[in-house]
C-alpha cells in the first residue's frame, strides 16, 4: 500500500507497507504514482484502495485499467462525466461504491481551504465526493424502486430544449411507465444497476454527450435546456426492457 503526502494535490508519498512482515518500507523516490518505482509495487498489487489526487484522477484511473487492476478509489463525483471516464461508467466497467456524498477527511495543518478544527486537528468536508470502483458489488444488482408515473404527471417531467429527453430532476422522480431517454442528475450514479437501466449519455462531459437522441462522441451539446433555462450536469438514461 502507497500512503499519500499530507500535501493536497502533491505526490509526496514515502512510504510502502510490506504486507509480508507487517514493516513500512522507505520508498527511494518521493512516491508519485508514475514513477517506476512505485509502477513496480502497483505490479504487486492484488487490489489498490487509495484517495488519489482528484486533479490527477484522469491520469490515476487511466493507469490502473492500464495494468488491470481492481480498485477502490475516492473522486469527486463530477469525474464521472469527464471524457476519459463517462466511457468507463457507460461500458460498466467503472461503478459506484457504498459511501457518496458529503464526506469529512483530516486535513493537513497547512492545508489552504476552508477547514474546522477538532480534538486539536484540521478537517475538511467535501460535499460531491464519491467511491469509485471495478468490484462487482451486490448493490450494483439492485433494482432501484420506483413509484412515480409519467402518465399521471406528464407536466412534472418538461421536454428538453435541445434534447429528444425528459427531464427528471430528482432520483426520486424517475418514472416506472417510461422508456424513452432521461436526464438525471448524477447522484443517480450511486443507485445505478445495469440490468435496469443503460447509460446513454452525460451532459458536460468535455466535448462528449448525448444529442439529438443518438450518441455522439464528438458534438454533444454540452449543457440541457428547459425553457431556456440550464440545469446542473445530467447523465442520460433509459429503461431496459425485460
Amino acid at each position: 500500500m502507497i500512503y499519500e503526502g499530507e500535501k493536497p494535490g502533491t505526490l509526496s508519498a514515502i512510504e510502502r507497507e510490506d504486507v509480508s512482515n507487517g514493516r513500512k518500507v522507505k520508498l527511494k523516490g518521493n512516491g508519485d504514482f508514475r514513477s517506476d518505482e512505485c509502477i513496480r509495487f502497483l505490479k504487486e498489487a492484488d487490489i489498490v484502495v487509495t484517495n488519489p489526487p482528484f486533479s490527477l484522477f484522469r491520469e490515476y484511473v487511466a493507469q490502473l485499467m492500464a495494468y488491470e487492476k481492481k480498485f477502490v478509489i475516492i473522486g469527486n463525483q463530477n469525474a464521472l462525466t469527464y471524457k476519459e471516464i463517462f466511457p468507463l461508467i457507460k461500458d460498466n466497467k467503472i461503478r459506484c461504491g457504498y459511501i457518496s456524498g458529503s464526506r469529512t477527511f483530516l486535513a493537513p495543518d497547512d492545508y489552504p481551504g476552508n477547514c474546522f478544527e477538532k480534538d486539536g486537528r484540521k478537517w475538511v468536508t467535501m460535499g460531491n465526493t464519491c467511491w469509485f470502483t471495478n468490484l462487482d458489488l451486490a448493490k450494483s444488482h439492485e433494482p432501484l424502486a420506483l413509484t412515480e408515473e409519467y402518465n399521471l404527471h406528464p407536466e412534472h417531467y418538461p421536454k428538453y430544449d435541445n434534447y429528444d429527453a425528459i427531464e427528471v430532476p430528482k432520483v426520486s422522480l424517475i418514472p416506472k411507465d417510461y422508456f424513452g431517454v432521461m436526464g438525471v442528475p448524477i447522484t443517480f450514479f450511486d443507485k445505478y444497476c445495469s440490468e435496469q437501466f443503460e447509460v446513454v449519455g452525460a451532459s458536460e462531459s468535455e466535448g462528449v454527450g448525448f444529442s439529438n437522441g443518438l450518441w455522439n462522441e464528438t458534438s454533444g451539446i454540452s449543457q440541457p435546456l428547459v425553457n431556456g433555462a440550464r440545469t446542473y450536469k445530467r447523465l442520460f438514461i433509459r429503461r431496459q426492457r425485460t
